[in-house]
């Protein structure tokens, strides 16, 4: 079994943008929001942008006739912790959220743009660095160092694959393919009492690590601003 790794080093400039979007391949408004939302990731890339695009996927549309293959009850759940937060109470497709804090319907483009301009004009509060081993493809190893961490602070690492496409044969995009980017395959959080620290995740056997990188954020836990944020490569085995 052959390690691979990458370093990343905390976000150096002047701002960052962390852009969630829960969404559903159940769900017919979603198409244009994913759409968005690979733009979005798209041009991070291409201009070396601290925008980290990460495409949630719900399962509370798959009961329409067709299970989102990249759905996931964890995301419903942390979409339920942002209305809690957001005192909204309720659930839509598709959401886009902008560093914790800035929530609209996720096809709305302009105001996507306008809130990813605004966040990066504001400096990170907690810089973070990451460190990401793979092991035999299936387990991904995040070391990472927080600096000034919240006192009630969460850091989320993501692992985000793009170019998945797959025909929807069933529900409200019947007789679509979709492409999606961002897509979030593996997630957890992991709580600041110390740093550095390392957690680690399991991807699905069919990632693809050429396409994937890993996506590590702080967040405080209260109001769900979040305050740093980074991202690297998934190194190819």
């Amino acid at each position: 079994m052959t390690d691979t790794s990458r370093t990343g080093a905390g976000s150096a400039q002047a701002g960052f943008a962390v852009v969630e979007l829960f969404t559903s391949q159940g769900c017919n408004s979603c198409p244009p929001a994913e759409s968005a939302l690979s733009e979005i990731d798209r041009d991070a890339r291409e201009r070396g942008r601290p925008v980290y695009a990460l495409g949630f996927h719900v399962d509370y549309w798959d009961h329409l006739g067709w299970p989102d293959p990249f759905g996931d009850a964890a995301h419903t759940r942390r979409q339920e912790d942002y209305a809690r937060a957001f005192g909204s109470g309720g659930l839509y497709t598709p959401q886009m959220i902008v560093n914790g804090t800035t929530e609209f319907v996720g096809s709305d483009r302009r105001q996507a743009s306008d809130a990813i301009a605004y966040a990066l004009k504001t400096a990170p509060v907690t810089p973070v660095a990451l460190s990401v081993e793979t092991a035999g493809g299936r387990r991904v190893g995040v070391d990472y160092q927080v600096e000034r961490p919240p006192q009630r602070g969460m850091l989320n690492v993501a692992v985000v694959e793009r170019g998945l496409e797959n025909d929807v044969p069933r529900g409200e995009n019947a007789g679509r393919r979709l492409r999606q980017d961002a897509v979030v395959r593996a997630f957890t959080s992991a709580k600041l009492d110390t740093a550095p620290g390392r957690v680690e995740l399991d991807v699905p056997a069919d990632l693809d690590p050429r396409r994937a990188m890993v996506v590590g954020y702080v967040q405080n836990d209260g109001d769900k601003a979040i305050v740093g944020a980074t991202a690297v490569d998934l190194a190819a085995g």
